[in-house]
């Protein structure tokens, strides 16, 4: 039984890259040489661009060992930092500060921060 599986699975990674291969020539042949008039791509370049970009965006499935980095606890981090000296700030305002600052903001962002409104345009 397992030695008929390898075969299969050898095959089935083949077709699988040819069809990967084949949709990117078909897509860049399709949209890249009319909207930029940049040259067609064959098979083999089409699959060189398909790997390049599986190398620089994609990686290649290994996302063990610990290598990759929680990108969305770090973004918490920040803004809960953020936010915590924000809080310290306004804190130690005067009324009048405070109020300079809504102005500021309600004049770069179109809105009130204490009443969430937008300013009519």
């Amino acid at each position: 039984m397992r030695k008929r599986f390898i075969p299969l699975v050898l095959v089935g990674f083949a077709v699988f890259i040819f069809i990967g291969g084949e949709v990117v020539k078909w897509l860049w042949n399709w949209l890249a040489p009319p909207l930029f008039g940049l040259p067609l791509l064959s098979f083999w370049q089409a699959l060189a661009l398909l790997a390049l970009c599986r190398i620089l965006f994609g990686g290649f499935g290994m996302h063990g060992g610990g290598h990759r980095v929680d990108r969305g606890r770090v973004v918490d981090r920040i803004t809960e930092r953020m936010a915590d000296r924000f809080a310290e700030r306004w804190q130690v305002m005067t009324p009048e500060q405070r109020e300079r600052f809504r102005e500021r903001v309600r004049d770069r962002c179109g809105f009130d921060p204490a009443a969430g409104e937008s300013k009519p345009q």
